[in-house]
């Protein structure tokens, strides 16, 4: 899960329980007055201007007497809620606004406002992103849930480990919704719903030589893997055809705003099925191993990427349309599924030399399927 993560999720699951909490508690009290939550998009002397997640503004101006607060990120408890100076509210800050019943004027005024502020959610943002950063990330091999114990194949560079992730009743398990390709989109499942083949995130604090993880968040998800080749692409449906080399039939499956699409040179894609290959004759193979750890993709490194593992060439390639793939490209493409059919999560073209490759087979299922938001866990 690494790379070109917007983490929406802390700003969007994060505030919408606190907007649940915090109308909840002043529904009691206040039960008359008027209010909403929203982001900030102009401040003008003493006036906010405030737009709801429903795209409704709202002119509000704050007087002196008003009750301001300042609160973090994904904290639900309203007694830990600071002072706030009306002067450090910010364009992008996320406001609960509580209108004074008794003001008159040609503006509605503020008997209350209670902020997330937009740099607090940036650094929740950045330490979240390292969290996962530094976590676990593979295919699970097998779970135990009677110890809470799931062992996972991970992959550094052309490097394979196993690690151990060691889950408590504390640890907070989530699991990709079906059909969702969405990260922040997890929701709680219990260990019994991994299964061996999945993919899987946790974060937590590890052992000295990195074989084990005391997880304090898990997310998992069941995905399908695609090698075939372009039958057709109906931009207007946003659907995508291609024959499954495996299974000799073709596959249609929606592309998503959500979904991933990127295109390999092919130099580079050859050099990843030469390394793929070189590595699995390494009978043994510690010492081409450790060979094709240090050296990454050194040749990637020419045209300016510089030393980086396998998951940093997948994710530094080129951004490309549906409407760029023609009748017989040749992809490899993850997929998850429910009742209405397959979704692309993540889809590589410009992979003919991979394909030749048995070894990069499982390439993509090794592959971080995240999109960059890192509430799931919380």
């Amino acid at each position: 899960m690494k790379r070109e993560r917007k983490m929406r999720g802390v700003a969007a699951s994060g505030l919408l329980a606190l907007a649940v909490l915090l109308l909840t508690a002043a529904h009691g009290a206040h039960a008359q007055v008027q209010r909403y939550l929203g982001s900030i998009t102009a401040i003008s002397g003493n006036t906010l201007t405030v737009k709801t997640d429903a795209s409704a503004e709202y002119q509000v101006q704050v007087p002196a007497t008003a009750n301001l607060k300042r609160i973090a990120p994904g904290e639900r408890d309203l007694n830990k809620a600071g002072p706030l100076v009306f002067s450090s509210l910010a364009i992008g800050d996320r406001v609960l606004v509580t209108l004074d019943p008794n003001a008159t004027g040609g503006l509605p005024q503020a008997a209350r406002i209670i902020a997330i502020k937009k740099a607090d959610v940036v650094q929740m943002q950045e330490a979240e992103q390292a969290a996962w950063d530094q976590g676990v990330h593979g295919l699970v091999k097998s779970i135990d849930p009677a110890t809470g114990t799931i062992v996972v194949t991970t992959r550094a560079g052309l490097i394979t480990k196993e690690v151990t992730v060691n889950t408590t009743s504390a640890t907070r398990l989530k699991r990709y919704a079906p059909g969702s390709v969405r990260f922040d989109q997890a929701q709680p499942a219990p260990i019994t719903e991994i299964k061996p083949g999945d993919q899987l995130w946790a974060r937590g604090t590890k052992n000295t030589d990195g074989s084990a993880i005391a997880a304090d968040g898990v997310v998992s998800g069941s995905f399908r893997s695609i090698p075939g080749t372009v039958i057709s692409a109906d931009t207007a449906a946003s659907t995508l055809t291609v024959k499954d080399l495996v299974t000799k039939k073709p596959v249609t499956m929606r592309v998503t705003a959500d979904s991933q699409l990127r295109q390999l040179n092919n130099m580079v894609a050859t050099m990843i099925a030469a390394r793929l290959k070189g590595n699995a004759a390494s009978a043994g193979g510690r010492g081409g191993q450790r060979g094709g750890a240090q050296h990454g993709f050194s040749q990637a490194g020419a045209s300016g990427t510089g030393h980086m593992d396998l998951e940093t060439v997948l994710e530094r390639a080129p951004e490309i349309q549906l409407s760029t793939l023609k009748k017989g490209d040749a992809v490899m493409i993850v997929a998850t599924e429910d009742a209405s059919g397959l979704s692309a999560v993540k889809l590589l073209s410009g992979v003919e030399p991979l394909l030749e490759a048995p070894e990069a087979q499982d390439l993509l299922s090794s592959w971080s399927l995240s999109s960059g938001e890192s509430e799931a866990a919380q």
